[in-house]
């Protein structure tokens, strides 16, 4: 499955965090759409490497909790200083 784009919380539109993503795009599955980055979480912990996002090299995504226990999703390191989530189309 791919993450092909993302909505950010309201008054979030240009952030450049992972944890004020609050939907993410998610193609590749039987029923495609929107999907929020608690469910997102809740499916990654018990289905690991199965959502990559859809811009090369294509990295993993991976649950995270934030300082406040907040659920959310960031993508697997690499050379990028943003998460490549991040460069996904927003709507």
């Amino acid at each position: 499955m791919k993450a092909t784009k993302i909505k950010m919380k309201t008054g979030c539109e240009h952030s450049a965090k992972t944890t004020e993503i609050s939907e993410i795009y998610i193609e590749g599955c039987n029923n495609p759409g929107f999907f929020s980055k608690s469910s997102i979480y809740d499916y990654l912990k018990s289905n690991p490497n199965s959502i990559q996002v859809n811009i090369n090299p294509y990295p993993n995504l991976y649950p995270a909790l934030s300082s406040n226990g907040e659920k959310y999703v960031r993508s697997e390191p690499n050379d990028t200083p943003n998460d490549n989530l991040l460069k996904l189309p927003r709507c």
